[in-house]
């Protein structure tokens, strides 16, 4: 275990009833929460509590019993699909393997009803990205299929209607279908602002209300175990139900509760009193609380500020009840602060406790039961990911059950192996979001950056099949890459040998890990080594740390295989002065070259400079300008992760200067080529994303230039501008002929993030 400060923070304490909560609290204490020693704690994979006994005990919605308290969340199953809607064979196994691996609950992605009405849910010629249930018999057979196979294995499937996307779907609609989007008002597209959202009428919103039934009934008959509606996060049906984006004047959906009311409502009457209604609801959008006053100077955001209270929204809770609802999960926030719903890896562990707590006690005070006459169970979400710390929530009641989306994606087993206390066995959850969510914004389906299975199950077996010939394997490099491809050849029964120059595996991972508000990517870390140890233990394996893998060495040994996995190296820039600059990743393993230093310029706003950057920021002394040659900040980062980077970063008065170039350094400090143009983007838009790169914006507006240099003071100078591959050992291996096959794969191939190198390691390694 890492050794901890003893600088304390404390987390928001609720009221003694729990039935309120401190959102600004919540929002300084996101920010803030790793200098508290205990919550880094509970961020660790302990078994201080084991057995887990409240975990793994049963529990009723409305009538149906769940095995255990373990609930799969809505990961998106985009893609995964044929492109009619139809369930493939791959989401078939994606199931499976979850049910396989000991949850008691699965729920699905969201399942638009919505086709024809919000034109966001479907691309050119009808066709689109979201599986779907409603609209014909062909559907139907693919979700019967998912139904069987978590049957088999005990667990309980629901799936996730939605009334549609609105105003946060994709506007590409106007340009494909020739529609606008859709909202429950005249609102702005979340994607590209310019693009209006029309209200749609009171006609269609009841066809959709109709269809939800309908595909409610659907699941009913297809063997499904309970629906899910789809409510939070700003999509269309809470855009109906808060009056931040609903401002109807007229109508029976000008009563912001109507609409999700009548669902529940219609769902009753097609299905009955005892098929299970599971709502997802934030509490707060808390877009009043994240922007403050700036909310209503905003143009994007100006009309959102009339948002819903927490106290209506638990008696919206009460009113869905009394409708029919038999379950919740409750959580914060929405599309335009992102990383609240979607909490990265520098969100604090169990961040949404006190948010289940607060649904829960209220419930209970008011002794509020579903229409079966039991306790209706509230779900918590939020970074669960250990299993003692989910245990603790439990027994401390502030909530019922667990959901885990992502640490299941990372390791479907993590049921199991909590279960049987084999809590350092499971790979966790790193919480970059980087294929899981950023791979279906580019085009691809959702998986997962540490688990090269995910999603590729029915690919790639569990148990890897024998090679057809044992062959003697090198792989030089224990990050990564290396690693997953070193386990994958030793499980197919190759004699591997692992060479690294370091002492410890996991690559440059380890200095990235070092920084307490990545106790997920530590975590990572230490599986990564655990799983060396393991496989040092058995036959036909041997791990070498701190050895130099030698082009004679190699040549020696006669191996049958060599895979350079030699990682990357950082770089600088060739610019007069270079010799005064620390580099970022030299900074972040030895802070203490920047200790004393007020005046700190950073230059590359990507991954390593903006996290050194908040980071170095913990000092609220320091003054801290980063530099970005492109108009763009974390591009390639996930929405999520970049939001709260930027988001706290402003909020501790860091600067960033975009589109601008590094021209000189001294021991002075920098001199700038800095563009004023007012065209220059705003870096600290956190309420619209960035599109991915092959979508153009025909709204854009070109950044113009109007250069000054500036020589600006500076302590220290810190670049931060990216990685080049270190690939000279496998150059070498090839023009010598050292072994009959020579790959390269990772960053010594392309310097990248974490999820290319898993991928390569282990498709390489059940190739061999």
């Amino acid at each position: 275990m890492r050794t901890m400060a003893n600088t304390q923070t404390a987390r928001p304490e609720s009221s003694e009833t729990r039935t309120t909560l401190d959102l600004e609290a919540l929002k300084k204490h996101f920010g803030e929460w790793y200098r508290d020693d205990d919550l880094l704690e509970e961020a660790e994979m302990n078994t201080d509590l084991y057995p887990y006994r409240e975990l793994f005990s049963p529990i009723k919605i409305g009538r149906l019993e769940i095995k255990n308290r373990l609930v799969m969340a809505p990961m998106g199953n985009i893609n995964m699909n044929d492109e009619t809607g139809r369930p493939g064979e791959r989401m078939v196994r994606y199931f499976e393997e979850r049910a396989k691996g000991g949850t008691g609950l699965l729920t699905s992605g969201l399942i638009p009803v919505s086709q024809g009405i919000d034109p966001t849910v479907l691309e050119k010629d009808r066709l689109g990205y979201f599986p779907r249930l409603h609209g014909s018999r062909s559907y139907y057979s693919g979700w019967r299929d998912i139904a069987n196979a978590c049957h088999a294995y005990g667990a309980r499937f629901f799936i996730q209607l939605t009334a549609g996307l609105g105003r946060v779907g994709n506007p590409e609609c106007l340009l494909t279908l020739k529609r606008f989007p859709r909202s429950a008002s005249f609102n702005k597209n979340y994607y590209l602002p310019a693009v209006p959202c029309l209200r749609l009428s009171d006609r269609s919103l009841k066809k959709i209300i109709r269809r939800t039934g309908d595909a409610a009934a659907d699941a009913k008959v297809a063997g499904i175990d309970g629906v899910y509606l789809h409510a939070h996060e700003g999509y269309l049906m809470e855009q109906l139900a808060n009056r931040a984006f609903n401002r109807r004047k007229l109508g029976r959906y000008a009563n912001w509760q109507a609409f999700g009311l009548d669902m529940v409502r219609e769902i009753r009457r097609r299905c009955g009193d005892r098929y299970p209604i599971m709502f997802r609801l934030d509490l707060s959008l808390m877009l009043n609380v994240t922007y403050g006053e700036e909310l209503k100077k905003i143009p994007e955001l100006k009309k959102y500020s009339n948002e819903r209270s927490v106290e209506e929204s638990l008696q919206y809770m009460e009113a869905l009840i009394r409708a029919g609802v038999d379950c919740f999960d409750v959580d914060l926030g929405c599309y335009d602060n992102w990383w609240l719903p979607h909490p990265p890896t520098f969100m604090p562990p169990a961040c949404y406790r006190d948010v289940a707590a607060c649904a829960k006690a209220y419930l209970e005070e008011k002794k509020i039961l579903s229409n079966q006459g039991v306790p209706v169970p509230i779900v918590a979400v939020g970074k669960l990911g250990y299993p003692d710390l989910a245990e603790k929530l439990l027994r401390e009641s502030k909530a019922d059950m667990i959901m885990l989306g992502r640490p299941l994606l990372a390791d479907p087993y993590w049921p199991q192996k909590a279960y049987a206390g084999r809590v350092a066995d499971i790979r966790p959850c790193i919480g970059c979001q980087d294929a899981c969510i950023n791979e279906f914004v580019e085009g691809g389906h959702p998986y997962c950056t540490v688990n090269p299975r995910c999603s590729f199950e029915m690919q790639f077996p569990l148990e890897a099949p024998p090679a057809p010939r044992c062959k003697r394997v090198a792989v030089i490099g224990a990050g990564p890459a290396g690693i997953e491809c070193a386990l994958a050849c030793h499980a197919r029964g190759h004699e591997v040998v692992l060479f690294d120059d370091k002492a410890a595996a996991g690559g440059t991972l380890d200095v990235a890990a070092l920084a307490k508000i990545k106790m997920d990517l530590h975590h990572y870390v230490d599986w990564l080594q655990h799983q060396v140890e393991k496989a040092s233990q058995e036959p036909g394996f041997r791990y070498l740390p701190k050895t130099i893998a030698s082009l004679n060495m190699l040549l020696d040994e006669r191996f049958d295989v060599i895979v350079c996995a030699t990682g990357a190296k950082a770089v600088g820039l060739p610019v007069d002065g270079a010799e005064h600059a620390l580099l970022g990743a030299e900074v972040t393993e030895h802070l203490e070259r920047v200790e004393g230093k007020k005046k700190i310029i950073i230059v590359g706003a990507g991954a390593v400079g903006m996290e050194l950057a908040f980071k170095l920021s913990d000092d609220p002394e320091r003054e801290i300008l980063i530099v970005e040659a492109t108009d763009k900040v974390l591009d390639g980062v996930c929405t999520a992760n970049r939001g709260y980077l930027i988001y706290y970063l402003k909020e501790r008065g860091a600067k960033i200067w975009l589109h601008s170039q590094l021209v000189s350094i001294s021991d002075k400090g920098a001199t700038i080529r800095h563009n004023v143009s007012p065209s220059v983007p705003n870096p600290f838009v956190t309420w619209t994303p960035l599109l991915p790169e092959n979508v153009v914006n025909p709204l854009a507006k070109p950044v113009k230039e109007d250069f000054r240099e500036e020589f600006v003071e500076a302590d220290a100078v810190i670049l931060a501008v990216g990685m080049k591959s270190d690939d000279k050992l496998y150059r070498e291996l090839v023009q010598n002929y050292a072994a009959p096959e020579i790959y390269n794969i990772g960053d010594s191939f392309q310097a990248a993030t974490i999820k290319p190198a898993v991928r390569a390691g282990y498709r390489l390694g059940m190739k061999i």
